[in-house]
């Protein structure tokens, strides 16, 4: 390899400056590594931060000598900013590497952009610290997505309860499409109530309500499908093209993940060396251990909105039906009755989807179901009052 500096697309001052940067960047990398890693209490975590930390020093030891070679003796002090030192002090583990992860991919770029130097000796180092950047980045994803041990565990339990249960999640679309019907058109009917004793003007606006309501929440459920069914078809193309493109690189990590849940080097090794032989299933173990997704999370969009619109609209349907027979107090008395006690039920179903007991997601949503009919129907009375 060539020692002298070749300086044809730009000035030597401009390089030197270049540089200096450079070696800025890995010291504050190292710095914040081992900062990192003395706040980490997991032995095998540490040990991978206080690695990262020795690469980016020797990083910052090649950019210091290609300095020397440029005549600069005197190497820049590194003053961590008071914002980031302060990032650092109050942003968990998590957060901290998540950053990271960010910053390695913004030097990855930012190296990228200075092989327009021209400069072989150069562009040859840059290569070689990229290739580093692209596995501390992917080590770092790694820590950062298992650094909350205990969260993955309830993830894991809750898509076993899911599972026992059947496959549950439009179960759960059903009950949160009632629970917004039931209390978006219970609000309107009551503001209306409020307003007006004709009970067909109240069954009008309830209807239309009802039919506003389905239409908006099977149009919002299709759209969130959708989006969720695209983010997980997006991130499973770009896991395979990574695999692909770089499977050295992929399987290093595949392994990091294994000696993260406690197995040793040689056991990782050989567990990797089993999954990474069949294709399909090395694609679905890194989507569901490094980004916690799976092909089970892409619902159908249609099936959702579906479901959406059906739910809603038995849910408004329910304070309208009195007044069908009834008008006056009688329908309004009769439709709060009704309305509220569904609002019981509704909320005693949640308790199907989430860990609450049932009466007191019943009660909870009563509540909500009394404080909302009270308000309308009081601002109805008001207007009632100033416009007529």
């Amino acid at each position: 390899m060539r020692t002298n500096i070749e300086t044809n697309t730009v000035t030597k001052q401009d390089l030197i400056e270049t540089l200096k940067i450079n070696f800025l960047r890995e010291v504050e990398a190292a710095a914040t590594y081992r900062s990192l890693a003395d706040k980490e209490p997991d032995l095998k975590r540490k040990e991978i931060l206080f690695m990262l930390a020795q690469t980016e020093e020797v990083h910052a030891e090649m950019w210091a000598e290609k300095l020397q070679t440029l005549g600069i003796t005197e190497l820049p002090e590194s003053k961590p900013s008071f914002w980031k030192t302060l990032q650092l002090k109050s942003s968990s583990l998590s957060t901290n590497l998540n950053r990271m992860e960010i910053e390695e991919h913004r030097n990855i770029e930012s190296y990228e952009a200075q092989k327009r130097y021209g400069n072989a000796n150069i562009t040859d180092l840059i290569n070689e610290i990229q290739e580093d950047e692209k596995k501390h980045a992917q080590s770092v994803r790694t820590l950062a997505n298992s650094s909350d041990p205990q969260n993955s565990l309830q993830i894991y339990l809750s898509r076993e309860r899911w599972h026992k249960r059947g496959g549950a999640g439009w179960i759960g679309d059903a009950i949160y499409g009632i629970n917004d019907g039931l209390g978006a058109v219970f609000g309107i009917i009551s503001g209306i109530a409020g307003f007006t004793s004709s009970g067909r003007v109240v069954l009008v606006s309830g209807l239309a309500g009802m039919i506003a309501s389905a239409l908006s929440m099977g149009a919002g459920a299709y759209l969130a499908a959708k989006s969720n069914r695209e983010l997980v078809e997006a991130e499973m193309h770009h896991e395979r093209e990574e695999i692909e493109s770089d499977p050295a690189h992929e399987r290093e990590e595949l392994e990091l993940l294994y000696q993260l849940k406690g197995f040793t080097e040689q056991e990782s090794a050989m567990v990797a060396e089993r999954i990474t032989s069949n294709k399909e299933l090395y694609l679905k173990t890194m989507i569901q251990e490094e980004l916690g997704l799976s092909e089970d999370q892409m619902p159908n969009p249609w099936r959702s909105a579906l479901s959406g619109s059906l739910s809603t609209a038995v849910g408004a349907i329910i304070p309208v039906i009195p007044f069908f027979f009834m008008s006056g107090v009688p329908a309004i008395m009769t439709a709060a009755i009704v309305s509220i006690v569904a609002h019981f039920l509704v909320g005693a179903g949640k308790s199907l989807v989430t860990v609450r007991p049932w009466w007191q997601s019943g009660l909870e949503m009563t509540l909500v179901g009394v404080i909302e009919g009270t308000i309308t129907f009081s601002l109805g009375l008001l207007g009632n009052m100033f416009l007529h």
